[in-house]
C-alpha cells in the first residue's frame, strides 16, 4: 500500500499566507494531510516570514509535539511506501527548498531568496522518522 503524508495547504490553501497562488492537485487515495505550523502558531493574518524567524527552540518544540500523532500513525505502516509531499520554498514546510534572507527589524518589504534545504517543521519529521526507523520518500510541489 502507498501512504501519502501531504502538506495541510496543498489539500486546505485557506491556511496559506494571504496573497500566494491556489493550484489543485489530485493525490488519489490513503492520504494523510499534516497540520499547518505556521497557521496554527500565527494564525491567519501572519506575514510571510523566512526560515530564520522560525529557527528557535520553542517553534521546533511546537512543530515535535504537532507531528507526534501523524508519527504514531506512519509507525503502525511503516512497512508500507510512505511519500511526504511539502510546499516548495516554504520555511516550514520545504522538502527540498526553503526561504532564507529575512533579517528583522521594522515590517517592510524586504528581499529574500531560495535555497536548498528542508523547512523547519520537515527537519523536525525526518528527525522523528529516523528515531523511529521509518523510511520515507520526501517530494514538493508550489
Amino acid at each position: 500500500m502507498k501512504i501519502v503524508v501531504v502538506a495541510h495547504c496543498l489539500l486546505n490553501p485557506g491556511v496559506r499566507v494571504r496573497g500566494f497562488p491556489v493550484k489543485k492537485h489530485n493525490f488519489g487515495e490513503n492520504i494523510i494531510q499534516l497540520p499547518c505550523p505556521e497557521s496554527i502558531y500565527f494564525g491567519a493574518l501572519r506575514w510571510e516570514v523566512s526560515k530564520e524567524q522560525l529557527d528557535f527552540p520553542k517553534y521546533r518544540r511546537f512543530c515535535r509535539k504537532l507531528f507526534l500523532p501523524v508519527a504514531d500513525i506512519l509507525e503502525i505502516h511503516k512497512e508500507n511506501q510512505i511519500t511526504i509531499i511539502g510546499v516548495s520554498k516554504s520555511p516550514s514546510c520545504g522538502a527540498h527548498t526553503t526561504t532564507i534572507g529575512y533579517k528583522g527589524g521594522r515590517v517592510r518589504e524586504t528581499g529574500h531568496e531560495h535555497v536548498l534545504g528542508k523547512g523547519v517543521f520537515f527537519e523536525e519529521i525526518e528527525k522523528e522518522l529516523n528515531k523511529r526507523g521509518i523510511k520515507a520518500v520526501y517530494k514538493e510541489l508550489e
